[in-house]
């Protein structure tokens, strides 16, 4: 993506408080200390005490499911405050919402580049300070936004349709329709799109960042004819490959290894993947405000940080939380020193994320 869009703000504050995650990553893995029973990271007590209930954004499936036992049921069962889960996690509807100054969605979970663009519009309220506390955070990230686990997404094949030597490994064997010929699916989202067409095109991953927009559509142009789907939920990249109406999908670790267990026959390629945070903010104008933060702070709980990264395969974004993972656990996150890979530039696509997603959302429909 190369033009004058592709410098970062140097008024961001994003970009100072969103420090490279590779260091952080290793910094991680040497914390040592065991914390003590249910601390919070230094937060006060969630008191308990009787609310309106809460409405948090999810992605449904496995994320769902996870979500559902190691969050919300347990903080409403510690609160009082009952959480409904609401798999829309949409910025252009968030934003209608807030803007309008009717916010029914208490709590935004969702991916770096929606949630720094958020940020950059202003959507975002203050972190409470006295409710949420983020001195344990492995990767620092912003003052109206929190990271909360970082995860894989990589290339999905079930692989007795597509055993080895006859699925692409990589984004440039994806681009390959030719020497790899199956039916293929991708998100509708310019984020990872864009960043999977410049790999695929040659660009070297560490010299990824700024984007080279016009370049990366116009290797989008190539892969176009041959993508059958556009795929709108994250668990059909899954189902899909499983029900076999697509042979390759852009997918995600942390659905393809529950799908396995499951009886599933699906594999994702590890060899090149993209590595992103999941974040959490609270929406200006919300009706429970002091509740969603609540949540936030419950989210970033050791305990709980542990508990959902053992049923689902990401890293927790709480130093203080690896201690409390089982061994199997670690060997399944996903690995953010591989130099065949990259982790998201989160603080870029805060900058570029609206203008590009409506463009790439005309460029699908042409």
């Amino acid at each position: 993506m190369s033009n004058d869009m592709n410098k970062p703000s140097p008024s961001s504050t994003v970009d100072t408080v969103l420090p490279e995650i590779r260091p952080a990553r290793r910094r991680f893995l040497q914390q040592s200390g065991v914390i003590a029973g249910a601390a919070m990271l230094g937060a006060p007590a969630i008191l308990r005490a009787q609310s309106r209930g809460i409405t948090v954004t999810c992605w449904g499936g496995a994320y769902e499911a996870a979500v559902r036992s190691s969050f919300a049921e347990p903080f409403a069962k510690e609160t009082g405050i009952p959480v409904t889960l609401l798999n829309s996690a949409d910025l252009a509807r968030m934003k209608v919402q807030v803007d309008s100054k009717n916010v029914s969605w208490d709590v935004f979970d969702s991916i770096g580049p929606q949630i720094v663009s958020g940020s950059r519009q202003g959507m975002w309220e203050k972190l409470d300070p006295s409710i949420v506390a983020t001195g344990g955070l492995i990767t620092k990230t912003g003052a109206d936004f929190v990271g909360t686990y970082s995860y894989a997404g990589g290339l999905g094949f079930d692989p007795k349709r597509t055993p080895d030597g006859r699925h692409p490994t990589t984004f440039a064997e994806f681009w390959d329709v030719k020497a790899f010929p199956g039916r293929r699916g991708l998100r509708p989202r310019v984020s990872e799109n864009l960043e999977m067409a410049l790999l695929a095109d040659g660009v070297a991953p560490d010299k990824l960042y700024p984007l080279d927009i016009e370049r990366a559509f116009k290797a989008m142009d190539r892969i176009k004819p041959g993508v059958r789907k556009w795929i709108e939920t994250t668990p059909e990249t899954v189902s899909l490959i499983a029900s076999n109406e697509l042979d390759f999908t852009y997918t995600y670790l942390s659905r393809v290894l529950p799908a396995q267990r499951a009886g599933t026959s699906i594999q994702m390629a590890m060899k090149q993947t993209l590595n992103s945070l999941e974040y959490l903010a609270v929406p200006k104008y919300g009706k429970n405000t002091k509740a969603a933060m609540q949540y936030v702070a419950f989210c970033l709980r050791p305990d709980r940080q542990a508990a959902f990264c053992e049923q689902v395969e990401f890293a927790p974004n709480v130093a203080d939380a690896m201690k409390l993972i089982s061994a199997s656990a670690k060997q399944r996150m996903p690995d953010m020193h591989d130099a065949n890979s990259i982790v998201i530039n989160d603080a870029w696509w805060g900058d570029h994320y609206d203008a590009l997603q409506n463009r790439f959302t005309t460029w699908m429909l042409d």
